[in-house]
């Protein structure tokens, strides 16, 4: 069986996106980690913060354009591209990969955890390993400098991984991915963001409703104060929708 065929590319604010359905990014990535298993490949869900992030942070914008899928993370991107592009985009959220992965692939898939707090990579991998038999490449922290980062990425290389779920939080994850691709060479590099958090207990999945509709995102802002700084971030995009709207042709 070869790897599926992505459909062609989108470009939303000059980043590209990748217009799959949740089932057929699990297959493509399926089909990277276990076929074309020499070739390292990077993951990135794109939502509004990463966009205007993006606006400021040239670093950051190349390694989204550099990656080899980028999905519809929220609601607010699918927004976007009605609004902007005419076209209805799939959601893929990073919960959902990462869970339709180690459901799918359970103890033939090799899975490195990166990131959080001291102790969370941990937790969460023994849970992975008691709900769903996958295997254990490693686990690392992600309370570390820049000039760790080499080292990191080599602990990374020799561990054997098929996946690696990097949560060191938006752009830094999505960098250090696309920097240190070719020395870790793992088939598959998710930034993950909250998501070693939830796996391993420490944060609250978001309730099934919100995720059904796509606003999870509300639920975690109004519930956190420390998100509460966010939330201008999603007001900024959609102003950017607009005016981009508005913008002649």
């Amino acid at each position: 069986m070869t790897v599926p065929t992505l459909p062609p590319r989108l470009s939303l604010f000059d980043l590209p996106l990748d217009p799959v359905t949740l089932d057929h990014a699990l297959d493509t990535l399926g089909g990277w980690m276990f076929r074309d298993a020499r070739t390292p490949h990077t993951v990135v869900t794109l939502n509004p913060e990463f966009i205007v992030q993006c606006q400021s942070q040239p670093d950051f914008v190349a390694a989204i354009q550099a990656a080899d899928l980028v999905t519809a993370d929220g609601v607010g991107i699918v927004w976007a591209a009605r609004q902007l592009l005419h076209q209805d985009v799939p959601r893929a959220p990073g919960y959902d990969l990462v869970k339709g992965l180690m459901e799918r692939h359970r103890g033939d898939l090799k899975v490195f955890m990166l990131g959080s707090k001291p102790g969370v990579a941990e937790l969460a991998a023994q849970n992975a390993v008691r709900d769903y038999g996958i295997q254990v490449a490693g686990t690392h922290h992600g309370y570390f400098d820049l000039p760790e980062d080499q080292r990191v990425a080599e602990l990374v290389q020799g561990s054997g991984a098929h996946l690696l779920l990097t949560a060191m939080g938006a752009r830094r994850q999505e960098t250090f991915n696309q920097y240190w691709r070719q020395v870790m060479g793992v088939p598959v590099m998710i930034g993950c963001g909250g998501v070693l958090d939830v796996l391993a207990g420490s944060a609250q999945l978001a309730p099934d409703w919100t995720r059904r509709m796509g606003v999870e995102w509300i639920w975690r802002v109004a519930g956190d104060r420390k998100r509460w700084g966010r939330a201008p971030r999603l007001f900024q995009f959609t102003q950017m929708v607009q005016a981009e709207k508005r913008r002649p042709r």
